[in-house]
């Protein structure tokens, strides 16, 4: 099942900052990733999050949000583009999860009004294929990170699509 986020997932949320930016089994924390950034003071204009249920229990979250210039995400394009975040707990993905929680933000997106979402994704990242498959296009690429963009016009997502 898949819910709309809240305040009272915050704590939740910076748990799958942490998933999205980590990924890989033991990857090191580097002291120059902002991952506060993308949950610090939540509830402000331009935040939205679902999560995902499993039996009751959370396993996933997907959540964008507005950046500024000043202060950009790593996915950041403009001040009009909300940048997308998603993480499923380790045991629990390759089930479904991501993909759902992607439609649900996506169409969420679309409801408020926004025309694209971006996101930021290392090259190796699994990720990155459902990304593709639910429309988002690189527009910048390095060899740290591709940086994607959806266009959300009005044609549903297909990235719950196995």
């Amino acid at each position: 099942m898949i819910r709309r986020g809240g305040r009272g997932d915050v704590p939740f949320l910076r748990d799958m900052v942490r998933h999205a930016f980590y990924w890989r089994w033991g990857a090191a924390e580097g002291p120059d990733v902002p991952a506060s950034r993308y949950v610090d003071s939540w509830g402000r204009r331009g935040d939205a999050a679902a999560i995902a249920l499993e039996h009751g229990a959370r396993v996933g979250a997907a959540w964008f949000r507005l950046f500024s210039a000043e202060a950009p995400g790593y996915g950041f394009l403009d001040e009009s583009i909300p940048e997308l975040a998603i993480a499923v707990v380790p045991s629990r993905r390759g089930h479904g999860y991501g993909g759902e929680l992607l439609d649900a933000l996506i169409e969420r997106a679309r409801e408020e009004g926004y025309g694209a979402l971006s996101l930021s994704v290392e090259p190796e990242n699994p990720a990155l294929n459902l990304y593709k498959r639910s429309g988002f296009r690189t527009v910048e690429d390095t060899p740290a990170a591709c940086v994607m963009r959806a266009d959300l016009g009005s044609e549903p997502s297909m990235g719950g699509a196995q």
